[in-house]
């Protein structure tokens, strides 16, 4: 068996990192001929019973599932790393181009309560990633967590939304990249943009912004480390044009600006923080990099929870700075801290705003090049993509293929859409991401396989479909009739009895065993909440754009994710039986 394995290990090390073959791409039984595609597609109906009900489980993700990259990540972090990684993941384009977009069309001054919505939601999401992320120190994220409390297709499902948001997000930031870049040079924001014919909202065409994030990619591809130490280098940067934005803002603060407060009403603080959501989004890239830390359980809490904690504080400071330095109805929507510096006479600051946005960008698109990068590499060790995805190289030690992936997608889509088009379909697939994150710390404490009555795992799952119904209800209220309060006193009572209900009626089943998130089942509970509550307070075409994406997240799925993951899952379950056997025969020779 040793010489075997000894045999497999050499032919792998043997084999190039880049390489074409069918195999790489399409290994599983259901791609070798037509017939056994067709067969694979006669069987679509009881394949995906199969997948909805599987589910993995933590020695898989964090050992089995790694052996399709072939090498190993290098453990090169700690908790400093992580803290100016969740830093310069988070503070780029949110801070510097939606506050102005936002208060200016949405918020008015009270921008700053959007911010600390959004805010609250997003510690309440940390919460429950820092939790996985210290049981579970996987590339994977949430796709892993998912796939283990709630099963293969909630993975899919989530693992699509997480490449489309990665896709989005730095396309996004790409963008903002380059309107900021135009401001340095003292020009108009889209003056480097190519004008065409095309439809309004894809008709600017970016070249800046696809070689931006070539770069940034090319960095993130090299070493991880060196890109931690360029990231401490860029975030220095931005964090003392940060400090000036914030101290010389309240120093040209005039109190009148502020008034009317709630011009846009109060549905525009949430419609607003759902949208600036977006600015909060890249913490969960510190989690993909569990697999890449020296101590998970003492490095993810510390850099998780203190870089969100920082990053909420500022937000809220820059977006009240702004606020009083500017009237709501004069700030620029596309550099709006540099053109309000301008107004109040220091016209000099504008270059100096706009160097720190651009710094801050650049570290988003470097953060997100890796976490990102990790998130596909681990989608593609479960066959979701094509497995070629997966292989880390032996050099770099870094995921080449899956970076190359996003990268590459990002590019083409900041080539066309503009801002605004990426930013609320955007949000609205985080805060889908973040409800089911909450779901699923939901079931991992009170629900553990052959261990929880079948009872309780009934009484579960009707009082989080309580949860999510009553939770749907505030929302639809909100978006039908939010001048109004008789559908609050039901939908939010019934919310409570379900959270109580949890409560009360069903003990944990399983503790964590470093550190878990405090006041279970209500945290959770309340991100679930909150987050289809943001949800709701986007408008109609977020939920156009995200139907269509879903809908062909779908049709991917049932030709081609469905057969490969079930191959992958049954293949993976021979070899466990034969293993097995094989350990039988040598513990009982006769």
């Amino acid at each position: 068996m040793n010489y075997i394995a000894e045999q497999v290990d050499d032919e792998v090390q043997q084999r190039s990192y880049w390489r074409w073959s069918k195999q790489d791409f399409l290994p599983e039984e259901s791609f070798q001929s037509w017939g056994n595609y067709r067969h694979a597609l006669s069987q679509t109906c009881f394949r995906f019973k199969d997948r909805l009900t599987s589910r993995s489980n933590d020695a898989n993700e964090i050992g089995e599932l790694r052996k399709q990259s072939e090498n190993e990540m290098k453990r090169c972090l700690n908790w400093w790393d992580l803290i100016w990684f969740g830093f310069g993941s988070v503070i780029g384009a949110g801070i510097f181009v939606l506050t102005g977009q936002e208060a200016n069309q949405t918020a008015g001054p009270a921008i700053v309560l959007s911010y600390a919505v959004s805010g609250v939601s997003a510690m309440l999401s940390v919460f429950c990633y820092t939790e996985f992320a210290i049981e579970i120190p996987v590339a994977g994220g949430s796709f892993a967590y998912l796939r283990i409390e709630l099963g293969d297709f909630a993975a899919f499902i989530t693992a699509a939304n997480i490449l489309l948001e990665s896709i989005v997000g730095n396309a996004a930031v790409a963008r903002a990249w380059t309107s900021y870049f135009a401001t340095l040079l003292n020009r108009e924001s889209n003056s480097l943009r190519i004008h065409t014919n095309l439809r309004e909202g894809y008709n600017l065409l970016d070249p800046i912004a696809v070689a931006v994030l070539g770069i940034a990619a090319t960095i993130a591809m090299i070493s991880t480390r060196k890109t931690s130490y360029f990231n401490w280098i860029a975030s220095a940067v931005n964090t003392i044009v940060i400090i000036f934005v914030i101290i010389a803002g309240f120093a040209h603060a005039d109190t009148s600006n502020m008034k009317p407060f709630l011009p846009f009403g109060t549905p525009g603080i949430f419609k607003a923080a759902a949208v600036v959501y977006f600015a909060y989004g890249g913490f969960d890239n510190i989690a993909t990099m569990a697999e890449e830390t020296k101590n998970p359980s003492r490095d993810i809490p510390i850099g998780l929870l203190g870089s969100m904690s920082i990053t909420t504080v500022i937000y809220c400071l820059m977006a009240l700075s702004l606020t009083m330095m500017q009237k709501y109805t004069d700030i620029d929507p596309d550099a709006a801290y540099s053109v309000a510096f301008q107004k109040v006479g220091m016209k000099w600051a504008k270059y100096l705003v706009a160097l720190g946005a651009l710094k801050g960008m650049t570290t988003v698109l470097l953060v997100g090049a890796l976490g990102q990068g990790r998130y596909t590499t681990h989608i593609a060790r479960a066959h979701m993509i094509p497995p070629w995805f997966a292989l880390v190289h032996p050099k770099t030690g870094t995921p080449i293929n899956a970076t190359l992936l996003i990268t590459i997608s990002s590019a083409v889509i900041a080539f066309f859409s503009s801002l605004d088009v990426l930013a609320t379909l955007l949000s609205l697939s985080t805060l889908f991401i973040f409800m089911m994150m909450a779901v699923a710390l939901l079931v991992r404490r009170y629900y553990v396989r052959e261990t929880t009555p079948q009872k309780d795992l009934l009484k579960l799952i009707i009082l989080l479909l309580i949860i999510i119904a009553s939770s749907m209800g505030t929302s639809a209220y909100w978006g039908l009739k939010s001048s109004g309060w008789v559908g609050y006193v039901i939908t939010v009572p019934i919310w409570f009895l379900g959270t109580l209900g949890i409560s009360v009626l069903l003990p944990q089943q399983r503790k964590p065993k470093v550190w878990g998130v405090p006041l279970v089942p209500w945290l959770p509970s309340l991100s679930i909440a909150i987050n289809i509550f943001l949800m709701g307070s986007l408008g109609d075409q977020a939920f156009i754009r995200f139907g269509v994406c879903t809908i062909v997240m779908l049709v991917y799925y049932f030709f081609f994710g469905l057969h490969a993951t079930y191959d992958m899952a049954h293949q993976t379950e021979s070899l466990d039986h034969e293993n097995a056997k094989t350990n039988l025969g040598l513990h009982n020779p006769d």
